[in-house]
């Protein structure tokens, strides 16, 4: 009897002694994997990731905090790699930016892999977060902006300047400038021939004109003109430009129409210049020459750079545009811009939809296409020690926004292609420079 208690006994003791060692590991384990478990990586592919938009926002958040951010390009739809930490796991949950916990040697490990000259891909080191200045009006306008949906939408702060600021020469302030629905010709939009009636354009109006008076100028073209100077200088100076929809060619057009006036008479109160076509001046333009005018002032549309009237018909449904593809090592730039998790996007309309591709200078670069319709709809260059992007478009969730129409709700649109290209181009300037390849 006392021989099998203490055998029991016995075993009990050895099986509890075992049962501590294997807990004792088990926790040790748990401790080594956590103190190992040193980056977060927020993937950026289609299964993974439950909303691509707010994932920039976390991204900007982390630069803002003075840390560096790995862009993965070409890597699981363009991930982000960044330091791992309670605050930046909780900012995940909060936001509902799906993101993985690696340890160091899984992280050094896909580094590793992406370095291999075999792969189209690269890590390009983001170091700050960029200071963003939205080019729009203060008064309430009778449409919605996709840059600032998407900015507010992702939590990314920004600053809203117009044309006193810009002439006050406070681009400079700013690392990356967006360039509103805006017409730089002084035509008002050319919304002349549908909305003239229309308290909204009749207000606008005469705020502009109230605004170029008070400038020192005598006409709102003249006014616009200078302000798309000032702008261009900024980019020539190392500035980001970002331009969606009538932004884009009113903004070549009015560079390239510099001291001459091609305004009828209800826009600035006198006829336009004789023969102003043969005047225009395509050395200015950032991205677009040759073009010709549009001299019907009830017609909506600036010139024959825009596709919209010229476009075939193609239902909505089969309207998409083809992402270029780009060395990640030898074109980091146009490959950051376009980081997605699709080749493929959905089409959408605007006053400017997309742009005719024998009008595009040879020296900007095509970053998405229509190859059905044969337009440009996404395109980059250089000015001087500067960028430039020019987006095709309204609103890319919504086909063809009307003025008038409600807003977009981003919240059903978590993972949109469209959106993510405007993001690509707001974390852009947060790139370390890298050194020209020749």
């Amino acid at each position: 009897m006392m021989m099998g208690a203490f055998l029991s006994k016995f075993k009990l003791f050895i099986f509890s002694s075992i049962s501590f060692r294997l807990l004792l590991t088990t926790v040790f384990l748990f401790l080594v994997s956590q103190l190992s478990a040193s980056v977060i990586l927020i993937p950026m592919d289609s299964e993974s990731q439950k909303n691509h938009l707010k994932a920039y926002g976390i991204t900007y958040w982390v630069l803002s905090k003075q840390q560096k951010v790995q862009w993965l390009l070409n890597f699981r739809g363009g991930s982000f790699m960044m330091p791992d930490g309670d605050a930046i796991r909780k900012e995940c949950q909060i936001r509902g930016v799906s993101f993985e916990v690696l340890s160091d040697g899984q992280a050094n490990e896909i580094l590793d892999n992406i370095s291999s000259p075999s792969r189209n891909q690269d890590a390009v080191i983001l170091e700050k977060a960029p200071k963003i200045a939205v080019y729009s009006p203060k008064d309430n306008q009778p449409w919605d902006d996709a840059v600032t949906m998407v900015l507010t939408y992702a939590e990314i702060p920004y600053v809203t300047i117009y044309d006193e600021e810009v002439l006050d020469d406070k681009l400079a302030l700013y690392d990356w400038l967006h360039l509103h629905h805006e017409d730089f010709t002084g035509q008002y939009g050319k919304f002349y021939g549908a909305y003239r009636a229309a308290p909204w354009y009749i207000q606008g109006k005469r705020l502009a004109e109230e605004r170029a008076a008070k400038l020192g100028f005598a006409k709102v073209s003249d006014e616009k003109g200078a302000v798309a100077e000032k702008i261009r200088r900024y980019v020539i100076g190392g500035g980001f430009m970002f331009a969606m929809c009538s932004a884009t060619d009113s903004f070549d057009i009015a560079l390239a129409s510099e001291g001459v006036d091609i305004c009828e008479p209800m826009f600035d109160g006198d006829p336009s210049d004789a023969n102003y076509q043969a005047r225009l001046n395509f050395n200015r333009t950032f991205a677009f020459t040759n073009f010709v005018l549009e001299r019907n002032p009830l017609r909506y549309e600036f010139s024959s750079i825009d596709m919209t009237s010229r476009r075939r018909e193609v239902p909505k449904e089969s309207d998409y545009f083809s992402l270029m593809e780009f060395s990640a090592k030898w074109d980091p730039v146009p490959t950051m811009l376009t980081q997605n998790h699709t080749t493929l996007v959905k089409g959408f309309m605007g006053q400017t939809t997309a742009f005719a591709p024998d009008e595009v200078k040879p020296t900007v670069m095509v970053l998405g296409e229509c190859k059905l319709n044969g337009e440009a709809r996404y395109i980059h260059g250089i000015k001087g020690k500067g960028f430039f992007t020019f987006y095709g478009g309204h609103d890319p969730e919504d086909y063809q926004h009307r003025v008038g129409d409600p807003k977009t709700e981003l919240e059903l649109h978590p993972t949109s292609p469209g959106y993510r290209l405007i993001l690509n181009n707001v974390l852009f300037p947060a790139a370390r420079k890298k050194k020209q390849k020749t």
